[in-house]
């Protein structure tokens, strides 16, 4: 394996044109992720694959030292090369905050290796030794990747990663067209692409009591997590560092009128009440203010004894069915999946996931809706 670091955006425009003709980049990235909101990232290391030529040199950009970094833009965005990386939400992220963008058409390795029955959630370092019988030192995963100069170790550490991978999409790639499922894995990549940032203004349902909330309490939960969003991500700190979930759930039940009922019973600490009291106890007024009719409607309660007992049933059906198609069963319906189905089949209406209307729609969803329909029969 051999590295070459880009610290110019002249050099990385040149690489990029010297590069235009590839069908495939394989990507990986570091980043560090302590005390923000948003990943900063560190380096993005590229191999390239042209025809069945296949290069050793894993190129290192680092964009502390690149000023224009549209050519990558333009790389990324290009429908013609396939990028692959390997569990890709992390770096799907540290792409639309630096760059805005997102690497389409997308080959997941660790999708493609739950599709291909292989293990469901295999880490890059567990994939590469199933596949190259290659145990990869873990040395440099806690290093600071924000520090410069980097290190000749850290260098080879960050070359190495997409040189394996390189090997390991070859694999799988491989076994995806025997078997027919390339195109399940790049709907699923893009599926994860277009879902990414959906789910930031639910974060209220992840805060597990708050389904005994009334409407009007739920309510204050979800403008107060609304608040804790917007304000984590305009100062970039962690959620927690602004309040934490507890606190949230606090203030939508006790519905606090001051400042001093902040601390007191919300337990808010000072330096919080000093930045943003006033905030907090503006939004809570406001909410009091809020129509009735214009609530929303209380979260569902978790799953009753007949629920569950409906939900193994069909997770039996899925494993049986996951058998034939030779799949990991957890890549094929997801645990949240099975819920939403119950509530479906009582009449709730919600907007259905990406990934029920693609490729596993009649094999997968179709088969689960008509067995409910019998077991609540």
């Amino acid at each position: 394996m051999q590295w070459q670091l880009i610290e110019s955006s002249e050099a990385l425009r040149l690489l990029i044109e010297q590069e235009s003709s590839c069908d495939v980049v394989i990507v990986d990235t570091e980043f560090m992720r302590r005390n923000t909101f948003y990943p900063e990232v560190a380096l993005v290391q590229l191999c390239f694959v042209t025809g069945d030529s296949v290069s050793d040199m894993a190129w290192l950009i680092d964009p502390l030292k690149i000023d224009s970094p549209e050519p990558l833009v333009a790389l990324l965005t290009n429908p013609d090369v396939l990028k692959v990386l390997h569990s890709a939400s992390e770096d799907l992220e540290v792409f639309q905050r630096w760059l805005g963008v997102l690497p389409q058409p997308l080959f997941d390795t660790q999708r493609a290796a739950a599709l291909l029955d292989r293990g469901f959630g295999l880490g890059y370092r567990a994939l590469v030794q199933d596949i190259c019988a290659v145990d990869i030192p873990k040395g440099e995963t806690r290093s600071d990747w924000l520090q410069r100069p980097l290190t000749e170790s850290q260098c080879d550490y960050a070359g190495l990663d997409v040189t394996w991978l390189l090997l390991v999409w070859r694999e799988l790639n491989e076994q995806c067209v025997r078997q027919e499922k390339l195109h399940w894995v790049l709907a699923d990549g893009s599926d994860a692409i277009s879902v990414l940032g959906t789910d930031v203004y639910k974060l209220h349902t992840r805060i597990k009591t708050a389904w005994k909330l009334n409407s009007r309490q739920l309510g204050a939960l979800i403008a107060v997590c609304r608040w804790r969003e917007e304000t984590a991500r305009s100062r970039n700190k962690p959620r927690s560092w602004i309040i934490d979930d507890q606190a949230c759930l606090k203030l939508a039940v006790e519905d606090p009128l001051t400042v001093n009922a902040l601390r007191d019973d919300i337990g808010l600490p000072s330096p919080v009440v000093r930045r943003h009291g006033e905030e907090l106890l503006d939004l809570l007024t406001a909410h009091r203010e809020v129509p009735d009719l214009d609530l929303p409607v209380k979260l569902p309660p978790p799953l009753d004894a007949a629920q569950r007992d409906q939900v193994k049933k069909l997770k039996a059906e899925v494993r049986e069915i996951a058998v034939t198609l030779a799949v990991a069963p957890e890549a094929l319906v997801y645990s949240k999946d099975y819920e939403l189905l119950l509530r479906e089949a009582q009449g709730d209406v919600f907007e259905l996931p990406a990934h029920w209307l693609g490729w596993r729609k009649e094999a997968i969803f179709v088969v689960l809706r008509q067995s409910l329909a019998r077991l609540s029969g």
